[in-house]
């Protein structure tokens, strides 16, 4: 993970640089060689994905081109806050380090989970959430786009909804592999752990505007910026309505940085006719930084 743009961008390799110096550890030894087991745990998965889409931005930067609104998904948002120069680098690495931990605390292992309804409305999700929780907390986690919702909450319930989703018609309903329940009422005790950590933290006002995942709307200030961050560890991530903003406001062009595209695809279901490039390695910056000066 991050490794092509460590080889080929100095401004990328710094920022893997002050990752291990804020961290007090490998971190870019353990984005580049592993091993997998020890990365997929929630408190070190987050600082690599974090470093590894700030040194995608610095390596899309060094072509001076600049963002007019940042927007990220879940973890994300700390990357967008970082692009949008509220937030440092270090401080963004030590807290999802921290945050991560957090999460994965917040309920034992194996009583949580997430699955995600594929083919299903939000309102439809929501309706199958209800009948669910009477099997425990089950309700939506990630808004992700008109046809995709994931859910989140205690295991029986997530598998009861899962159930009902197939029987109601979703094409598909996918229990997910990951350590906790993310953003769901769950995590409440994640976020009042991590309140006094963001406390202790220097927020800017933002140089460009943020759409945040908790009310799907445009901040400029650092005041808010932190109280984002809080609200969305135990609430859902309003991804569609995000991106929905953002093309109502004028948007064409996306590009997602940073590992994988996963958020390229869930803004193509939500809008066809936009264009969505992305940063990943040396190849896909250099198509995407001809793209964008075509």
């Amino acid at each position: 993970m991050g490794r092509a743009l460590y080889d080929a961008v100095p401004a990328a390799r710094e920022i893997f640089e002050q990752a291990d110096e804020a961290l007090g550890s490998k971190l870019s030894s353990l984005c580049f060689d592993g091993p997998d087991e020890e990365l997929r745990l929630t408190a070190n998965t987050q600082p690599a994905i974090l470093a590894a889409s700030i040194a995608a931005l610095k390596a899309l930067e060094q072509h001076d081109l600049a963002a007019d609104f940042v927007a990220g998904h879940s973890l994300g948002e700390y990357s967008a806050l970082v692009a949008a120069g509220s937030l440092s680098f270090g401080d963004a690495v030590v807290t999802v380090r921290k945050r991560g931990l957090f999460m994965q605390e917040a309920v034992p292992a194996g009583e949580g989970a997430m699955a995600a309804l594929i083919g299903a409305s939000p309102e439809v999700v929501s309706a199958i959430c209800l009948e669910a929780q009477e099997l425990g907390t089950c309700s939506p986690a990630n808004l992700n786009s008109p046809s995709q919702t994931v859910i989140a909450g205690h295991r029986s319930a997530v598998e009861k909804a899962a159930e009902i989703a197939k029987k109601r018609g979703a094409k598909r309903a996918v229990m997910l592999a990951v350590s906790a329940p993310f953003h769901c009422e769950l995590m409440s005790p994640a976020a009042a752990r991590l309140q006094p950590v963001l406390e202790e933290i220097s927020f800017a006002d933002l140089r460009i505007p943020l759409v945040t995942n908790v009310d799907a709307a445009f901040i400029t200030s650092g005041k808010e910026a932190k109280q984002s961050l809080l609200r969305q560890v135990a609430s859902p991530v309003r991804w569609s309505e995000s991106v929905r903003l953002m093309l109502d406001s004028g948007v064409t062009t996306f590009v997602e940085v940073g590992p994988g595209k996963v958020l390229s695809g869930l803004i193509r279901q939500i809008d066809r006719d936009c264009t969505v490039l992305n940063v990943e390695d040396a190849q896909s910056l250099d198509a995407t930084v001809a793209a964008l000066e075509r």
